[in-house]
């Protein structure tokens, strides 16, 4: 155990206050500042004009740092920037201002992660699989710190939090577990404690969650703009399956925006249910949109200290309605990547996501749309999080994508070689489907092209004339790293391949296809072009589809 773990923690004593002088809502005892590289950035509010004193002890009451801040604005607030600091502590931390003095102890630096989203983000500890045990954990992680604003909403941005549901604490069963949907979130305790056991590094997490929001409601208005969304809060009518709060940017100004001085290690996002209703095919611009105005605002908000490409983890929706028909589902886990499959991409750099649509959850006592199952979510989370955020270079963080396809006309199958080295979970499942054609010059003379080339199909292998309707392929063959599908009907020209396009694909940890280490191959569409022959057939050309619910 690193050294400074081995220090008792100090004696708590009531921190002396009084007057104007004060830290901002989301400082307190107990907390974790960010560590080095970066400064952790601190401030507060004062009497306008003065000059606040802000001190950094060790345990021993050894002066580490000693910073200066002038009180300005219209609202009197001072601010420094931490020197970095190495991870461990325990320090105290203590503002003045003239004969007024505030000090804040037990403080240690490690790697602060911020947990946002809606009910599956805010879903506590007491409500996972095996609540009791990980309850009882608790007791193991005095230096993995849990913090968690209440919720809130504002018409306005806001400069400091309204209110607290829980100051910054050491993790007990009870403030892990206070209640359904309050504090503490398991995704988030979860990724954290595994952040920590990897690490060995002090972590301290925020929630900022609330069930039933809609993406548009944590967006700034800027990201409305950009993704051509209504920002007047009259122009939205409450959609009768949410129950947060919909108007667009008012969780953003409430709950987003007073954070975006502190300093971050990275994000973990769980949201996207609430987005099945309300916007749907908005997702692939909002959500990227976020993503990086979120990284631009926390950057300028602690002075270029949470770096420019803020690492940002997100959870890819699971399951709700098992035999539903419906695609909102299908199309938003599409949209969650920006169209593109698999991140990071060009789209959504620094990004990492974990695969759920394998972790349904049919009896769960709080509906089907909150699995319980949260400890794989926060391993995949985990598995990123070290790729992506710590640079693990050669870990395997998500799992097998198809790189290429290869159709035997004769034969009516169609190849499909993935990225990586393929289990087979279950092999009847119907998780496949192609949509076929045959091209108009076949179609009117009766025969193909010779060299692999065709003009625009014309008549579907489906009974639906346009588009093409979807058709099942069965899985006939599983190799290291290729499925066969066979093709039914006519079979000269495949125009998309998809795969796991349902809102509830697989049954539990059994969907047809993972890696060596358990991961799932994540929900796919693609078109295919047609890109000239091959030994074992006709090449086809993989690209992103599009999951418009007319294609």
């Amino acid at each position: 155990m690193a050294a400074w773990a081995l220090l008792a923690l100090l004696a708590l004593a009531p921190a002396a206050a009084g007057g104007m002088l004060s830290f901002a809502s989301y400082y307190g005892d107990h907390m974790v500042l960010q560590q080095k590289p970066s400064g952790a950035v601190v401030w507060g509010h004062g009497e306008l004009g003065a000059m606040v004193t802000l001190t950094l002890s060790g345990a021993s009451g050894l002066v580490i740092m000693e910073k200066t801040a002038q009180v300005k604005g219209p609202s009197g607030t001072w601010t420094t920037v931490l020197d970095p600091m190495d991870r461990g502590g325990p320090y105290a931390l203590t503002a003045e201002q003239g004969l007024e003095n505030v000090t804040l102890r037990d403080i240690y630096f490690g790697d602060v992660w911020l947990c946002s989203g809606q009910s599956n983000m805010a879903m506590t500890v007491l409500q996972v699989a095996n609540a009791s045990q990980e309850l009882a954990a608790a007791a193991r992680y005095p230096y993995v710190r849990i913090f968690a604003a209440a919720p809130a909403r504002s018409s306005v941005e806001l400069e400091d939090l309204e209110r607290i549901d829980l100051p910054w604490s050491i993790p007990t069963a009870e403030n892990l577990g206070h209640g359904n949907f309050t504090y503490f979130s398991a995704v988030c305790w979860l990724l954290g404690r595994s952040l920590y056991e990897t690490l060995g590094s002090p972590i301290g997490l925020v929630e900022v969650a609330w069930g039933g929001t809609p993406i548009e409601a944590w967006s700034s208005r800027r990201v409305l703009q950009a993704c051509g969304l209504p920002e007047d809060t009259g122009s939205t009518s409450p959609h009768q399956h949410l129950s947060g709060p919909q108007t667009p940017s008012v969780l953003w100004n409430a709950m987003i925006h007073p954070l975006l001085n502190m300093t971050l290690r990275g994000v973990a996002w769980y949201q996207g249910e609430a987005n099945t209703f309300l916007n749907t095919d908005k997702y692939n611009c909002t959500f990227p949109a976020l993503i990086a105005d979120w990284r631009r605002a926390f950057h300028a908000g602690s002075a270029g200290q949470t770096e420019p490409l803020l690492p940002f983890g997100f959870v890819q929706l699971s399951t709700y309605r098992r035999g539903s028909a419906d695609d909102s589902f299908a199309r938003l886990r599409w949209h969650q990547t920006a169209d593109l499959g698999v991140v990071p991409n060009a789209r959504m750099p620094s990004t990492f996501m974990a695969v759920a649509m394998d972790l349904g959850d049919e009896h769960s006592p709080y509906g089907s749309v909150h699995p319980r199952d949260k400890q794989n979510v926060a391993h995949r989370l985990l598995l990123g999080a070290m790729a992506v955020a710590y640079g693990d270079k050669g870990l395997v963080f998500q799992g097998p994508y198809p790189t290429r396809a290869v159709l035997e006309v004769t034969r009516g199958l169609l190849n499909v070689t993935y990225s990586q080295e393929l289990i087979c979970r279950q092999r009847d499942a119907q998780a496949f489907e192609v949509r076929s054609a045959i091209s108009s010059q076949r179609a009117a003379k009766g025969k193909g092209s010779t060299d692999g080339g065709f003009s625009p199909p014309q008549v579907c292998c489906s009974s639906q004339a346009s588009p093409c309707q979807w058709q099942l392929a069965p899985v006939v063959a599983v190799g290291s790293r290729t499925v066969t599908l066979a093709l039914s009907g006519c079979r000269t020209l495949v125009l998309g391949l998809r795969y796991a396009w349902a809102e509830w694909p697989c049954d539990y940890q059994a969907c047809p296809l993972y890696n060596s280490q358990g991961l799932p191959v994540p929900p796919f569409l693609l078109d295919t072009l047609p890109a000239g022959n091959t030994d074992g057939g006709r090449e086809l050309l993989l690209l992103p589809g599009s999951s418009s619910p007319l294609n």
